[in-house]
């Protein structure tokens, strides 16, 4: 008897612990009928007691992205829902096996995390903004100055110059890419990739000025649907990238080649090279591996974060491969879905 007291005086704490937390919490059985639920599911998803208890769970989110995710199998957690009791919470919902056989449903609130996070983009915006027409004024002041009425002075302004137009460059990146995390889907058209590959071709000539062997090799015989300004600036930062940290003599090739997937273009390059530490953070905005080889080349640290959101709007991957003192290899996964038949009308 002292022992079944015990077992269910742990039980009742277990439960009250459990109602007292955050995050909605459900139990489900093996029909994902409800069998218990904690006070946050009651204000998040919606939950009343004692009507809901034994009734399906997707049936009594009916209606909502929660209930057509369970409906598809929940086999991945669901990231920024709608709450289905609070039309202006946000969720990240998962699905967890419990028991036998039974699931256990978790539901965080996130949207004092997004609200931060428009505060955190709308700063940067607006910031970058209000940034622009004092740097112009800058940058064109310093272009009236000729180094050659000032011989004294040549060398502090060529660094000025070239600073201002480094943090010109930092401010379009930011209003670049403030725009991307904000745009969830784009205008398809389509984008002819012969002349956009011989475009990168062109802008790699020019950034290396003959110290690089530059290769376009091109078989995918495909264009891409989508929105041809943001395929340009991520596809061209990936070959700025290459140009600017491969030693003088080292070689670059764009590809733009088949797999069975899809198509794939990449920027291989003979250059520095990047540990395998750096990799999973290279795509974060500032991140570098190199502070100083990275201001001395020009970069902004935003490239890789461009490139990644372009992506993610045309369904597409970012792989990178590298090795230090060997070189990289950075490529974009197109699926089939974003194929066009050159001069054609219809997707392939």
């Amino acid at each position: 008897m002292k022992r079944s007291r015990r077992l269910a005086s742990s039980l009742r704490d277990l439960r009250n612990a459990a109602s007292q937390l955050p995050d909605a919490v459900v139990l489900l059985d093996r029909q994902q009928q409800i069998r218990w639920f904690n006070r946050a599911a009651e204000n998040l998803l919606g939950l009343r007691r004692p009507d809901d208890r034994g009734a399906p769970l997707q049936q009594r989110l009916a209606g909502s992205e929660l209930a057509a995710w369970l409906h598809d199998g929940a086999h991945e957690p669901l990231a920024d829902a709608t709450a289905p009791g609070r039309a202006d919470s946000q969720l990240n919902v998962s699905l967890l096996p419990f028991g036998d056989q039974e699931q256990l449903l978790l539901a965080h609130d996130i949207s004092h995390l997004n609200r931060l996070e428009q505060v955190r983009r709308d700063f940067v915006a607006n910031v970058s903004h209000e940034l622009r027409t004092p740097l112009t004024v800058i940058h064109g002041y310093l272009e009236l100055l000729d180094p050659d009425d000032m011989p004294e002075l040549a060398a502090v302004l060529g660094e000025m110059r070239t600073q201002s137009k480094r943090m010109g460059q930092i401010v379009e990146d930011l209003l670049t890419l403030s725009r991307l995390e904000t745009q969830h889907r784009i205008v398809d058209e389509r984008v002819p990739m012969a002349p956009l590959l011989a475009t990168m071709r062109k802008e790699a000539e020019a950034l290396s000025q003959g110290r690089h062997r530059i290769v376009l090799e091109s078989t995918a015989a495909a264009d891409l649907l989508g929105s041809p300004k943001d395929l340009h600036s991520a596809l061209s930062n990936l070959v700025s990238n290459a140009v600017r940290y491969t030693p003088t003599g080292g070689s670059i090739t764009i590809r733009w080649e088949r797999v069975p997937d899809g198509a794939v273009y990449s920027v291989s390059d003979t250059g520095f090279g990047i540990a395998a530490t750096h990799l999973a953070r290279l795509t974060e905005r500032f991140y570098r591996v190199s502070s100083s080889r990275s201001r001395d080349s020009g970069g902004t640290g935003l490239g890789l974060s461009i490139v990644k959101h372009v992506l993610n709007l045309h369904q597409a991957q970012l792989q990178i491969d590298s090795r230090p003192g060997v070189g990289s290899v950075f490529s974009c996964h197109f699926g089939r879905a974003r194929l066009l038949t050159p001069g054609g009308n219809d997707d392939e």
